[in-house]
């Protein structure tokens, strides 16, 4: 029998006003009475109502682990996107759905035909509902810096406050980050010396794998020499021709040849180059003539060069760029300014740590095994059959639609192209804090995906669906988390 009912906590108030709701510090964990669409409709006309107790549905009806509520979305100017592997770029512009209010497909002010009076009074409760999320937000902060002064940190508890979403002006997002992925030790008097070694080991990389064969020949040259007098000079002469090994010669095509290995590596680096200047032209930190967009670019392709060298199975896989950005972005905007200014090394161990996870969906050897990237998307399928059946069978056996059209770039970018770069943070506050790592969470954030827009999905055709998936509409991030928390409550039940 095809579920044809939608849980009541998709139809809450909370949703219906296109302003930015505040999470609270607790979350009703009802078993879901299904409604079902007729339902949602009966429901949905009640808006007076609705409007009238919305400031009380605010208070307990906030998210799980969505997040801080964000300000309202600023819409960004259409930029065109690096895409992984085969997957053609596309045209990325934030935009409002034209069909919901807030991205809030079951509660729409204008689909339930609510009045002027109403309007206003939800305007009310926005500006009490951000009165009660700045409190929120403040809550939140004071708990993680009370965390983060602790000499033993407790990763439960600030995966938990994490998890809800960190405070944008609190300037402690990068310190959490390095704690959940690992870099740093939940012992507070060893980050001084862990970060030292880790810093250091950086510095040898880059000076080992991103120096030309002439540079490295140049170095080998370079010998000491005590004179007459016991003072040691530096001999620069250049090696007689006699003395130049086959392995150094640039015509060379050994394959231990440092020259050989350069030209097949320079194919690489271009595409690393090409990649870090389409890197969020929208974004000043990454795109610019300026001497500071300069700097971030070359940071990120030393990076990527770097790890492409220690990683020759993997190498570089286009998109891995936009896994990148915001690591690198969080960790150069520290407070701390030893830290911002090392944010390069930082950045290099928390995105080798990051996709330690996700490592096998860029081997394209690996795309048919059980740890494959096909694989990851067959399970986000039979998550969405297991929580919405009906909506799972008009996308794949009706209308056709496969998973893999949209939930690659998905998965595989970690949602980086599908929101602006602000709520993308959001997003990883939440996916970075699960202790059973990001990819079930995930999977649970795409499934929510798909469930928030299911009205116009079931609606829909091959065309207009797929258009919508791979050009996801602007929504809620704080809803979206929220359902996707929900979705693992249900599976927990």
């Amino acid at each position: 029998m095809v579920n044809k009912r939608v849980p009541d906590w998709l139809n809450s108030s909370l949703w219906s006003s296109p302003s930015p709701q505040p999470p609270s510090v607790q979350s009703p964990s009802p078993s879901p009475a299904p409604l079902n669409d007729d339902d949602v409709d009966a429901t949905s006309t009640r808006s007076s109502t609705r409007s009238a107790t919305k400031s009380s549905a605010v208070k307990s009806l906030g998210s799980v682990s969505g997040g801080e509520f964000p300000a309202e979305r600023t819409e960004a100017p259409a930029v065109i996107r690096a895409e992984t592997r085969h997957v053609p770029a596309r045209a990325k512009a934030e935009i409002r759905d034209p069909l919901d209010s807030s991205s809030n497909l079951y509660h729409s002010d204008d689909e339930n035909g609510s009045s002027a009076s109403s309007t206003t009074t939800s305007a009310s409760a926005a500006a009490a509902a951000a009165a009660i999320s700045s409190a929120e937000d403040i809550s939140r902060q004071a708990q993680l810096f009370q965390e983060l002064s602790r000499k033993i940190i407790n990763m439960g508890e600030v995966r938990r406050l994490a998890s809800q979403g960190i405070p944008d002006g609190a300037g402690i997002r990068a310190t959490v980050w390095k704690l959940l992925l690992g870099y740093l030790p939940t012992e507070k008097a060893l980050w001084p010396t862990e970060l030292a070694k880790k810093r250091y080991q950086y510095k040898h990389f880059k000076e080992e794998l991103l120096m030309n064969p002439s540079e490295i020949t140049r170095k080998l040259e370079k010998s000491v020499i005590i004179d007459d007098e016991g003072t040691e000079i530096e001999d620069k002469g250049v090696l007689p021709r006699s003395e130049i090994s086959h392995g150094e010669h640039p015509l060379s095509l050994g394959q231990n040849s440092i020259w050989n290995q350069f030209f097949q590596d320079t194919e690489i680096i271009e595409q690393i180059d090409r990649d870090v200047k389409r890197t969020h032209p929208d974004l000043h930190f990454f795109s610019g003539d300026t001497p500071f967009a300069k700097s971030n670019q070359d940071a990120l392709r030393n990076i990527l060069i770097v790890f492409a060298k220690l990683n020759p199975g993997i190498r570089y896989v286009q998109g891995m760029n936009e896994l990148l950005a915001p690591l690198f972005y969080v960790f150069r905007n520290d407070p701390n300014e030893e830290n911002a200014a090392s944010a390069e090394a930082d950045t290099f161990f928390c995105f080798v740590e990051l996709l330690s996870g996700f490592r096998d969906h860029f081997c394209q050897q690996l795309d048919n095994s059980v740890v494959g990237i096909r694989s990851t998307i067959t399970k986000l399928s039979q998550l969405l059959k297991e929580h919405d059946e009906e909506l799972w069978r008009h996308l794949e056996m009706t209308t056709k639609v496969n998973p893999q059209f949209y939930a690659f770039r998905w998965i595989t970018l970690l949602l980086t192209q599908e929101f602006n770069f602000a709520d993308s943070l959001l997003i990883w506050d939440t996916l970075l804090s699960d202790p059973e790592g990001p990819q079930e969470t995930l999977l649970r954030v795409c499934c929510a995906m798909l469930i928030i827009v299911r009205r116009r999905l079931l609606a829909g055709d091959f065309t207009s669906n797929l258009k919508l998936l791979q050009n996801y509409p602007s929504s809620n991030i704080s809803h979206l988390l929220y359902v996707a928390n929900k979705l693992r409550v249900k599976s927990a039940g």
